[in-house]
């Protein structure tokens, strides 16, 4: 198998180290059959997201889109190109788990008899720190969040498919948000099989300031603005 992990960027100098760091440390845990490929994708970065991308050794392209939907479909593309079959997105502000492409191998190959071979990974995230968040912002997300097998969530953070059916679907769509919904929702309309983990599992930022103007860190800004009224 031949992996690649996208990774977009949009200055990022403050975390995208240590996001390499743990990508680099699922990576060697995965036997020396399998080929990972880390890919980071600069969008319009203006600070040091670069030299950080490469003194780190990770290859890297660039774009000036200012959209994820774009700048994801750009990398995926790319890796795709470069031979990879089987794609693992994450964010440059999140940490994933030691574990992380273990456990999507072995989603893919631990089936039962009879079974297809999973096309997509929902995997789940956890918050780095609630310490500048109100209590009342914790608990409203936690009473939220299934973090459970077969739960509903979707985080282009922690998103993983296979390179043939990604292109059968179009990829993601040009879009300032929700990119990640709506690739799922493609895999959903073809009756792609789509499994729902909480095995396979990222830390993310619980920064307030968006990327993305309904993202992540948008969702747990609205919480804590509402909470603090």
């Amino acid at each position: 198998m031949n992996i690649a992990i996208v990774i977009p960027a949009h200055n990022e100098e403050l975390t995208i180290s240590d996001c390499l760091a743990s990508v680099q440390t699922a990576i060697e845990r995965l036997p020396s059959t399998i080929t990972v490929n880390t890919l980071v994708v600069l969008d319009s970065c203006t600070d040091d997201t670069l030299s950080l991308v490469k003194d780190a050794g990770i290859d890297y392209i660039s774009c000036d889109y200012r959209c994820v939907g774009q700048v994801r479909d750009l990398g995926v593309r790319h890796a795709i190109a470069q031979g990879a079959t089987w794609i693992a997105c994450t964010d440059a502000d999140t940490l994933v788990a030691t574990e992380w492409l273990e456990q999507q191998m072995a989603h893919i190959t631990d089936l039962p008899i009879n079974s297809q071979s999973t096309d997509m990974i929902c995997g789940v995230v956890s918050v780095d720190s609630w310490a500048h968040l109100t209590p009342k912002t914790r608990d409203d997300y936690l009473a939220h969040y299934q973090d459970t097998m077969n739960h509903r969530h979707i985080h282009g953070a922690n998103l993983s498919f296979s390179s043939e059916t990604y292109i059968a679907v179009g990829g993601f769509a040009a879009l300032q948000c929700h990119e990640d919904v709506d690739l799922v929702k493609k895999f959903e309309k073809k009756n792609y099989v789509i499994t729902w983990s909480n095995r396979v599992r990222v830390t993310t930022s619980s920064r307030l300031q968006a990327r993305a103007s309904e993202g992540f860190a948008a969702f747990l800004a609205t919480i804590e603005k509402d909470n603090k009224k």
